[in-house]
Order: structure tokens, then C-alpha cells, then sequence
């Protein structure tokens, strides 16, 4: 699922007896097992402490799931082992495609349903919302306005993960957002593939990748994080783990990166939106 020219025009009045038309456009629906493990991974970490404080079952959104039902179904496995009796809706604009997702449900604890970026939830609120790979082939116009009404659809102290990765989940880019608007950068990878931290530009959000040029901070993270890579290689020798985090280390000397040095083990480092937000 992706959104239209217009994401935010609200749709006309629906027809007597009609749910109003979701907001969006298909799209391709690309999807695969296992693609988004480094994500839920950092979204199971990140998240665990509003969902096991909800006082109701938490409701966590698989917002484009896409052609198949794998990620809404791996995200139910690995948010369960946070919190079981958190529920899970995957969202998808195509009836098709929710219809084909119907076998995998087990309500309430998984359950699919049509929508696009309005999030039905039957006026409930979201403590998670994951959209990745939706906002991928609409203009970057465009995404303030998704953000802010996929943010008002949050809990109080709910989270937005919109981002993108390749096909095989080695490499991703996600902001995470809160009801109040963006806060953090997070990038990671499958160290043992990585060429140098740059390579992740092609997997940059909708918002960021087009400021990958000189000048734009952006551009500044990923061309310091190179040189902190390439001067950590000694570290090499030790496995990527320890140059990448060697690397890290060098970094936050002139970023403000804002994630725990264990999650750097991961594979991630996380930067503040302020210092990567364009301008």
C-alpha cells in the first residue's frame, strides 16, 4: 500500500450503506518472510515498556502489509513474547489481499482488515504502528501530512516506525516518530555484507533520501560515518561487530546518537531526527 498524490484528501461521502473508501493506492504489495526481523527486533526492544505497562491488551498496526500476511504474522510471534495478549491488525488497502490474509488470523490476537492511512480501528488507538516500505513510491511532498495523521492515530505514548529495507531485510533506515512528531534515526544492517555505512543511502525514508547530497545533513552523518568506519578497520580483525561499534564510538563524538551501546552489537546505531532532519 502506498499513498496517493494527496494522502490526506479526505475521501467523498460514501454511499448509503458503504464503509467510506480508505485512503491511499495499491501498490506492488513486494513482501517476503523474515524481511522485517531487524525492525520488529528494535521495536520489541524499544517498545516493551508501553506495551507491558497498557492497561488494556495493546494494539499494535502492520500498516501495507502487502501481497502476503508474513510480516503482520512475525510481528504478532515477536510482540507476543513481550506482551501475549497484545493484538495485531494488519491493514491493507486491497480486499484481495485482505482476504487472502484471512486463513492466517487468530483472533483477537491477529486479525486483517481493509484501510489505508485512516487506521480503522473502530476508534480505538494504536501503542504501534509499523509502516514499512509503504511511503516508498509517493512524493515526498506528501509525508509530513502522513506522518501527522498516522501520529494522531497513536496511543499517548504510542510509536510510529515508518522506513524502508531491501528485499532480504539486510538493510533498513527507520524514523520513529511519537504523537508529538519524529525523534530518531535508526540505521541498520547485516555488518557481514556492509561495503561501508553509506551503502544504507539507497534504503534512506521517503524524507531523507532525497537531502543525500553535499551540503544537507544527512549526507554530512553518512560521509563522517564512512570515515569513522574506515579508520575502526583494525577492528576487523575482531569480527564487524566490534569495528562497526568501534565506529559508532568515534562518531558520537560530533553526532548525537541516542541508542544504548549494546544495541550497536545489533547491527544499529540511532541518531536524533534534529541533527538528520532536513533543512
Amino acid at each position: 500500500m502506498a499513498a496517493s498524490d494527496h494522502p490526506t484528501t479526505p475521501p467523498g461521502p460514501p454511499g448509503r450503506g458503504r464503509a467510506p473508501r480508505p485512503v491511499g493506492t495499491i501498490t506492488r504489495g513486494t513482501t517476503g518472510t523474515n524481511r522485517l526481523r531487524r525492525m520488529d527486533r528494535w521495536i520489541a526492544h524499544t517498545a516493551a515498556g508501553p506495551l507491558r505497562l497498557a492497561e488494556r491488551p495493546p494494539i499494535a498496526v502492520d500498516l501495507g502489509y502487502g501481497a502476503a500476511p508474513w510480516t503482520a504474522v512475525e510481528l504478532s510471534a515477536r510482540l507476543r513474547a513481550v506482551r501475549p495478549d497484545v493484538r495485531v491488525v494488519g491493514i491493507e488497502i486491497d480486499p484481495a489481499r485482505v482476504a487472502a490474509a484471512a486463513p492466517y488470523a487468530e483472533e483477537p490476537l491477529l486479525t486483517f482488515r481493509r484501510g489505508g492511512f485512516e487506521v480503522p480501528l473502530d476508534g480505538a488507538r494504536a501503542q504501534l504502528i509499523r509502516a514499512a516500505n509503504v511511503l516508498r513510491q509517493y512524493d515526498e511532498d506528501a509525508v509530513a501530512e502522513v506522518w501527522e495523521r498516522l501520529c494522531g492515530r497513536l496511543a499517548p505514548d504510542g510509536l510510529l516506525v515508518e522506513g524502508t529495507c531491501d528485499e532480504i531485510g539486510r538493510r533498513h533506515v527507520w524514523v520513529a516518530l511519537g504523537p508529538e512528531g519524529p525523534r530518531t534515526v535508526t540505521f541498520a544492517a547485516r555488518l557481514g555484507s556492509l561495503g561501508r555505512p553509506s551503502d544504507l543511502a539507497e534504503r534512506l525514508p521517503k524524507a531523507l533520501i532525497h537531502h543525500n547530497v553535499p551540503g544537507r545533513p544527512v549526507h554530512a552523518f553518512l560521509a563522517d560515518f564512512d570515515r569513522a568506519w574506515a579508520a575502526a578497520a583494525p577492528y576487523a580483525a575482531f569480527g564487524a561487530r566490534q569495528r562497526w561499534a568501534a565506529a559508532c564510538a568515534a562518531l558520537a563524538a560530533d553526532w548525537p546518537l541516542v541508542d544504548a551501546r549494546g544495541r550497536r552489537r545489533q547491527g544499529e546505531v540511532t541518531v536524533a531526527w534534529s541533527a538528520l532532519a532536513p533543512r
